[in-house]
């Protein structure tokens, strides 16, 4: 599919002044000054992020509240029942409030709903089953819990407090409870606008250790809550949330922390996984998430958690290796959705009229289509439902988009054929009656028709900078590596070289890559162009889209081209 190549606004006489300022490369400053870093100070504030730079966590609406009820929780010794989510960003948050907690000497009791049982969320019935089975003093959410009204009205009702921290976007109505801590409910800072569940956990263990230190208490001297900040990056970048503002910085000290990290659970899944020592966003997105997230994907998401608290080597490497089967038989599952969604659509896909694409079927696993979703939005380039129907006729779908088209709106216009809805703007969940399928994928295509244009529906390739091949250094190997970590909101950069040739014949590799070497002026450097050998290269100069990596073979270390497109030459940046 022939790409449209958007080069990123950016002002060169900011670029100029940048470069001048800092001593950076051009090519760095030319990315910096794209995504609004225009002074030496705010360059510094980026490439050096620092945990002195997170705003203060009483920012955040009913922090005060939250941190006030569960200090009582801790001094009387309560029983706090920590409520979350079978999702990394659930499963990772849950552990670290239940770690905060016990060590502050109040019981910490998780619970993770079942994903096909219980549901997303805070729900009734499963509020009920942990009021009778583990008698909680207070409840703790996280990761959800902002709109579930009659859960809360329940346990309320039993005489249990119940805090919620979350990051979802709130509906019609806010859960009544003693606190709710969600950065987005209205009046909060943007700094904390776009955290993952675990980041407002952690906002809430920083507020709360920081006042019983303030009171004197001994156990929250002995809390180092760096430690905890490898929990914080695995949550944060398997939610895919923006790595800008806070998460930026949570991420970056919580991707070193978890390199040396001492949690035995955490280290067993990077064995199995094969990571290495360093991690970065690739390992946690690719790697370690998929694995916590497949118990939860066909099953129920306990093993996950039981893996990330525990204290004893041998359980936890039992436990990494039955997360590993469980991602394999995943990856099984998920193999033949994705070929029967694909059927399904291409019956009756017109690439002209439809605007959308929602796919539905009886047997399909619900803890899967989050996934096709995904895979279908990236294949066809449109926002992507995808919903398994069980055998009581109830539909389970997830939603995936695209930059233009907000999930959350185009899901409200049609709320009225749906049993739920929620999520985000990219990211969505819905639950719907099997007999309003049709119905709900006819207004949904039109709502889809009315909001996006047809240029929204070719893909991009982001340009960042145009730039020539001599600029392509250790220099700006080296500030690359200070941009990390790369991900939603801080994309991995894009360069452009414009009038390349090609040296020679390319070589394919196992039968669908490109291999070759780029020459512009007098610089001539290695390229590779994965998945490309079936399109090939065009004849005469070439513009080149690509991103800069260390090549390292048989001991040597090479700059590299990462090919992402390639077109003829336009003669024009």
């Amino acid at each position: 599919m022939i790409k449209k190549w958007q080069t990123v606004a950016s002002d060169p006489a900011q670029t100029e002044a940048l470069m001048n300022a800092t001593g950076l490369p051009r090519a760095a400053c030319a990315v910096l000054t794209a995504r609004g870093i225009t002074s030496s100070a705010e360059a510094d504030h980026f490439l050096q992020p620092r945990l002195s730079q997170l705003a203060d966590p009483f920012l955040l609406p009913d922090m005060e509240a939250a941190v006030h009820r569960l200090r009582t929780a801790v001094e009387r010794g309560e029983r706090v029942l920590v409520y979350g989510d079978y999702d990394v960003d659930g499963i990772t948050s849950t552990a670290l409030m239940v770690k905060v907690l016990s060590a502050l000497g109040a019981v910490a009791i998780p619970f993770l709903p079942h994903r096909v049982e219980d549901g997303y969320g805070l729900g009734v019935e499963p509020v009920r089953r942990c009021l009778a089975e583990f008698k909680p003093d207070c409840i703790l959410t996280v990761d959800c819990g902002t709109s579930s009204v009659e859960a809360v009205e329940v346990a309320q009702a039993a005489g249990v407090d119940v805090i919620i921290t979350d990051h979802h976007e709130p509906g019609e109505r806010v859960a009544p409870a003693h606190a709710v801590v969600n950065p987005k409910r209205n009046g909060v800072v943007d700094a904390h606008r776009h955290l993952a569940g675990v980041g407002v956990a952690f906002k809430l263990c920083h507020a709360l250790l920081k006042t019983l230190r303030d009171a004197g208490a001994a156990s929250a001297a002995a809390v180092d809550l760096r430690k905890h900040l490898d929990l914080v990056a695995v949550g944060t970048i398997a939610d895919m949330v923006e790595l800008s503002h806070e998460n930026r910085i949570l991420a970056r000290h919580g991707l070193a922390q978890a390199s040396q990290t001492d949690k035995i659970g955490l280290k067993a899944l990077c064995k199995v996984a094969k990571t290495g020592h360093t991690l970065d966003p690739y390992h946690v997105g690719f790697l370690i998430a998929p694995r916590l997230n497949a118990a939860g994907r066909l099953g129920t998401a306990e093993a996950a958690l039981q893996l990330l608290l525990s204290q004893d080597a041998e359980e936890a490497a039992v436990i990494a290796d039955e997360l590993d089967a469980a991602n394999r038989d995943r990856q099984q599952v998920e193999k033949q959705m994705v070929e029967e969604a694909f059927q399904q659509i291409d019956a009756t896909f017109d690439a002209e009229r439809d605007y959308a694409v929602v796919a539905a079927q009886r047997g399909w696993h619900p803890g899967v289509v989050g996934i096709v979703a995904s895979r279908l939005c990236q294949r066809y380039v449109r926002p992507a439902i995808v919903i398994a129907i069980d055998d009581a006729g109830v539909g389970r779908g997830s939603c995936r988009s695209l930059s233009a088209f907000n999930m959350v709106e185009g899901l409200a216009r049609c709320s009225d054929l749906l049993v739920r809805h929620g999520g985000h703007a990219m990211a969505a969940g819905l639950q719907v009656e099997e007999t309003n399928i049709d119905a709900f994928r006819q207004r949904f295509h039109a709502v889809a028709q009315a909001v996006l244009k047809p240029d929204d529906l070719c893909p991009e390739q982001r340009i960042d900078a145009w730039i020539s091949l001599r600029e392509a250094d250790r220099n700006l190997l080296e500030c690359l590596a200070q941009m990390q970590p790369f991900g939603l909101g801080n994309p991995k950069p894009v360069w452009a070289v414009q009038g390349a040739r090609v040296l020679g014949a390319p070589r394919v590799l196992k039968e669908k890559h490109l291999k070759f070497e780029v020459l512009e002026g007098n610089m001539r450097l290695d390229a590779i162009a994965f998945n490309m050998a079936e399109q090939g290269l065009p004849d005469g100069p070439i513009d080149v889209a690509f991103q800069l990596d260390l090549n390292q073979f048989n001991g040597r270390e090479s700059i590299q081209l990462k090919v992402q497109d390639v077109r003829p030459s336009t003669g024009a940046a």
